[in-house]
């Protein structure tokens, strides 16, 4: 916990993201509490000046507006922020849309039948190497310059890099994600009462969860059997996917079957082997061109079409704000729902709150059917003297399974990553579920170098 005499430290490196940082800047705005009568310093990092530049006035005009005493500085070079620091605030990544859509395209290519390509499948894989070139390093400053601070990890695929983060570094970090929100509106949506009323728990791992609690703090009734009951009376409730993982495994957890079926290898079965974001995606009119993937990936985002995106220009309100061309109202500083603020606040007034979900080590086997250097994602309570997790009734066996297998993978990556060895890289493809030839692995492993060279420096 930071001196209170001293000045509160906060550190964002990946500052120049528009959707992270705006939302996280309006939760700083939000917690009085941590800026009432405290000096707060928060530094935004990015190595993309424009985008930078644009956040750090948006940062000031947004605190301006809602009376946040909170002092902004910017740099490119994050050796100058992290000395002092509190908290770091981890969310980056390089040309995302580009690369990702080639994480998913290139394993289909070499015969694997997998989806979406983000957190888990040989997709993932490239993914992982490349984010590890960046985060690690990141860590290392954070252990050499600011050793006693948090550092909080925002960047996917997230299992496999806070493994890395807390393996081949002593830097003290967790990881959080907003993807435990998915399930808690599933519940509203079918019990039709709010979440916030209700003692909802899950465990597992990010992306890969299973409810093990559903109950009416107030009252102490189990609503689990409504919650099924109900869901078991109306297909429209859950994807094809993720009903069938129920009907299958026991399993209730992350409702989407793009994010589980990363980790099987018969989702393409219930999913289909076409990119989310896409052209298959787009309907092309007569003299229309095709969208790049970052606008196909913002209209998914807006639940409308490229067409309707262009024409109706849903996110013109945050792009004038982020220019200054209009000005912050009440409307506009809303919470953005995830944990980092929150959790900064517990820690620094040793508040010992109930957090929804966490990554941490498995080492005090909070799932106890789990391994123990396994990351994975529970709830816990938060003060000063850090993240407490639940602990966690055993998964259903066969879910177990699969995610001792996916931890075991992370192991595999991580440790090729440290010997940057692609024998161990290869072994890792070799187990994973969706990879059903040996030689298909390998020339997939051999043309990602290739393409990938640029962004994986340290395997020269």
């Amino acid at each position: 916990m930071a001196d209170v005499e001293a000045a509160l430290r906060i550190v964002l490196i990946g500052a120049g993201s528009r959707e992270f940082s705006s939302g996280l800047l309006a939760d700083l705005a939000l917690e009085r509490t941590l800026h009432r009568g405290r000096r707060v310093e928060l530094w935004l990092v990015d190595i993309d000046e424009a985008a930078l530049a644009a956040m750090h006035g948006y940062a000031v005009r947004l605190f301006a507006a809602a009376g946040a005493e909170i002092a902004v500085r910017m740099t490119t070079r994050r050796e100058e922020a992290l000395p002092g620091a509190d908290f770091v605030l981890v969310a980056v990544e390089l040309r995302r849309m580009e690369l990702w859509e080639q994480d998913f395209r290139l394993p289909l290519a070499h015969g694997m039948r997998h989806v979406y390509g983000e957190n888990g499948g040989p997709g993932a894989l490239f993914h992982t190497l490349r984010n590890f070139e960046i985060v690690l390093p990141i860590a290392n400053d954070v252990e050499r310059l600011c050793p006693g601070a948090t550092l909080m990890n925002f960047t996917n695929p997230e299992a496999r890099m806070l493994k890395a983060i807390l393996t081949l570094t002593k830097v003290k970090a967790i990881g959080l994600c907003h993807g435990f929100y998915e399930f808690h509106r599933l519940v509203e949506k079918v019990l039709g009462r709010r979440a916030g009323d209700l003692d909802i728990r899950t465990a597992g791992m990010n992306h890969f969860f299973s409810c093990y609690r559903l109950r009416d703090p107030a009252t102490g009734e189990d609503l689990k059997p409504e919650f099924e009951s109900r869901l078991s009376r109306d297909d429209s409730m859950l994807e094809p996917l993720t009903r069938y993982f129920w009907q299958a495994f026991g399993v209730l957890g992350y409702p989407s079957d793009h994010h589980i079926g990363e980790y099987v290898a018969f989702a393409h079965e219930f999913v289909g082997l076409e990119w989310l974001f896409g052209i298959e995606k787009q309907s092309l009119g007569p003299g229309q061109g095709p969208a790049d993937s970052n606008l196909r990936f913002s209209a998914w985002h807006y639940k409308t079409s490229v067409a309707g995106l262009m024409r109706d220009r849903p996110g013109k309100r945050r792009d004038d704000l982020l220019s200054g061309a209009a000005a912050f109202e009440a409307a506009d500083i809303v919470p953005s729902g995830e944990l980092a603020v929150p959790v900064m606040t517990d820690i620094v007034f040793d508040r010992g709150l109930f957090r929804q979900s966490v990554n941490v080590l498995n080492d005090g086997l909070y799932v106890p059917n789990l391994d123990r250097d396994a990351c994975v994602e529970i709830p816990a309570t938060v003060d000063a003297r850090g993240v407490h997790p639940d602990t966690a009734p055993a998964l259903p066996a066969a879910f177990a399974a699969q995610v001792r297998l996916q931890g075991s993978i992370q192991g595999l990556i991580v440790e090729a990553y440290r010997e940057r060895s692609r024998k161990l890289l290869l072994q890792a493809l070799l187990i994973d579920p969706v990879v059903e030839s040996a030689r298909d692995a390998e020339r997939f492993l051999d043309a990602g170098f290739k393409l990938q060279a640029a962004y994986l420096p340290s395997w020269g």
